[in-house]
């Protein structure tokens, strides 16, 4: 059962669904007509009533269809990136207690070159510039420091060398 707003302004009903129906047909109704189904408490016009899109010539909307589902990956810190970080922060620390750093600069430096060279060909799925960069820098900071030490030791140790060589 139904109520309606007519042109008037006044109200009708209740009425039967095949009564409005037949409102319909004679153009007594129409799809702007306000009406108010028995159990509800809103107006709304006809054409949200499915039952009546017939009658009133428009076919029911479609159900919305699925659109496709895009995935984006979640980009991750590349693992060449991290380790190059971390050969950097050994080539500084604990490398410079013997040998000079090595080998923790020199994987540093090429852990560091290989995770810039996959990152810049896949940006969109691995990230951890940063840490490649500042691996690179610690491991070359650390060679150029192992250098310099290296050529103070020669330096400082060469007259003991010479002296030695003049006893003999």
């Amino acid at each position: 059962m139904y109520r309606i707003i007519g042109a008037d302004g006044r109200e009708y009903g209740p009425i039967t669904a095949d009564q409005l129906r037949e409102w319909i047909a004679e153009g007594r109704a129409n799809a702007q007509t306000r009406a108010l189904a028995e159990g509800t408490s809103q107006w709304k016009p006809l054409t949200e009533y499915l039952e009546f899109a017939v009658a009133l010539g428009h076919t029911p909307p479609p159900w919305p269809s699925p659109r496709p589902i895009s995935i984006t990956p979640t980009p991750r810190t590349n693992s060449l990136a991290f380790t190059a970080m971390i050969m950097g922060v050994l080539s500084i620390t604990c490398g410079m207690c013997c040998c000079y750093g090595m080998p923790f600069n020199l994987l540093g430096i090429v852990f560091a070159l290989v995770a810039l060279a996959q990152i810049r060909n896949d940006p969109h799925s691995q990230e951890g510039r940063g840490l490649a960069i500042a691996g690179l820098v610690l491991s070359l900071f650390s060679l150029v420091l192992a250098a310099l030490l290296f050529t103070l030791g020669l330096a400082l140790s060469t007259p003991d060398i010479l002296r030695k060589i003049e006893r003999l």
